[in-house]
């Protein structure tokens, strides 16, 4: 079923909480894949009905990112779900989302602000208001939906421990669960963004995974000293790739590190062909 209307849903999943269903959200914008496809099947794992929720959020966007040319394809998004047991697809305009004639500020629009030790690093350094507009718009759909679990991916790991901490700091009833990347054979993770690359773009992206894997490599031989597990990439670095950020943070609390443990996790971005590509790997077991 294809609902657009907050009214409508609500009185939709109304039913099925008063009979104790459980209820699964998986949050996307759209143009999903197979990354996209395993939060769709854990959720049918766990939940008696599950909603996938297909909406592209201005407000996470700034004024030079690419909201306007995002991926949209509603039709195949609506297909995939339904073929794969989804039972909503809630795609809501953003006038639905923030209201007629709504204005794209905190000046007149309420917004959920995490922890600036949380957005002042790695993604949220460059994008700056991004995790405010991601906040903000998961809150109103955990409001909307009022889902027992909400399924998030691991690619996007800066986004995932924020939305956890906003969930335990303002008391909100539903569990995160987080599933784990999902990658290409060649080793690039799935993205909605890859859709931009050339055949010869997806090859030079490879060099995130092959980064971050040496750096769990070195991990797992014995080197804990940050600096030097961060030194290993530049091997891999060419006049193709352009680096934004590695880091080694802890994993859940994103404090930086001079001694990577079993909580460190390493975070990386980077531009090829003009597309920014994000990727992470966990360092401990």
């Amino acid at each position: 079923m294809l609902i657009k209307t907050i009214n409508e849903l609500r009185e939709y999943l109304q039913p099925y909480r008063a009979d104790n269903n459980t209820i699964g959200l998986v949050p996307t914008m759209g143009a999903l894949h197979n990354g996209h496809l395993s939060l769709i099947k854990a959720a049918k794992g766990m939940c008696d009905r599950v909603v996938v929720s297909v909406f592209v959020n201005p407000i996470q966007f700034g004024p030079k990112e690419d909201y306007n040319k995002y991926p949209r394809t509603l039709d195949a998004d609506y297909d995939l779900c339904t073929k794969n047991g989804v039972d909503v697809v809630f795609s809501p305009t953003p006038e639905e989302m923030y209201g007629k004639g709504f204005i794209l500020s905190n000046d007149n629009l309420t917004y959920v602000c995490p922890p600036f030790n949380y957005t002042d690093k790695l993604c949220g350094k460059s994008r700056v208001g991004h995790f405010d507009g991601v906040c903000t718009v998961v809150n109103k759909l955990f409001n909307i939906v009022q889902p027992n679990f909400a399924f998030f991916g691991e690619k996007d790991a800066q986004q995932l421990i924020i939305i956890k901490k906003m969930v335990k700091d303002l008391n909100i009833p539903v569990e995160i669960i987080p599933c784990p990347i999902v990658r290409e054979a060649s080793g690039l993770a799935l993205s909605s963004r890859n859709k931009y690359l050339s055949e010869e773009g997806k090859k030079q992206a490879l060099v995130l995974s092959k980064i971050l894997n040496n750096i769990k490599s070195c991990y797992d031989k014995g080197i804990k000293d940050v600096n030097l597990l961060k030194e290993t990439a530049f091997s891999f670095l060419n006049d193709n790739v352009e680096l934004e950020y590695l880091e080694i943070f802890n994993s859940e609390t994103l404090e930086p590190q001079e001694v990577a443990d079993s909580s460190s996790r390493a975070f990386i971005a980077c531009r090829v062909e003009g597309v920014r590509l994000i990727d992470n790997i966990k360092l401990g077991a």
